[in-house]
């Protein structure tokens, strides 16, 4: 049930981005926020990573965006591509789904390196697909904001 809604709301992001120019994919919502669909994508690509690759594989693996751990830095998609930001997710949201397929149970216990402490992969999938909930809320105002088209 996890893994489905997980890739639910993974494919939803998708959804909201498709047939959008790099332009309208960078569009911004409003002042002072600089939030985009493009700097959604890159976002989640950061949380991909973040909470599968470096809790269950290699804690020093280097964010996507930025030198030091700063989620923000994804979100400026001022000079991004659909191609570049929909490569790193797609790279990373396979990474991910490799690791929760190769794991024998959801009890599987990783190391959380910001917040200092084991996780299970069930609390990280609830943690990821959390956040994908709350920033597809945010894709549909921005989708919405572009050319009118809602829903999922």
């Amino acid at each position: 049930m996890l893994r489905a809604f997980l890739d639910y709301h993974r494919a939803t992001l998708a959804m909201k981005c498709e047939g959008l120019t790099d332009e309208e994919l960078r569009r911004q919502s409003m002042p002072p926020s600089t939030l985009s669909l493009l700097g959604l994508v890159r976002h989640m690509a950061e949380v991909e990573r973040a909470w599968f690759r470096r809790v269950f594989e290699d804690n020093e693996a280097p964010m996507v965006w930025s030198d030091k751990i700063d989620f923000q830095a994804a979100y400026d998609a001022g000079t991004s591509t659909r191609e570049e930001a929909f490569a790193a997710w797609e790279t990373e949201v396979e990474h991910s789904r490799r690791i929760e397929r190769a794991a024998a149970s959801l009890d599987l216990a990783g190391y959380q390196p910001r917040w200092g402490e084991e996780v299970s992969l069930r609390m990280v999938m609830v943690h990821v697909l959390l956040e994908y909930g709350r920033h597809n809320g945010h894709a549909d105002f921005l989708r919405e904001g572009v050319d009118g088209t809602v829903g999922a």
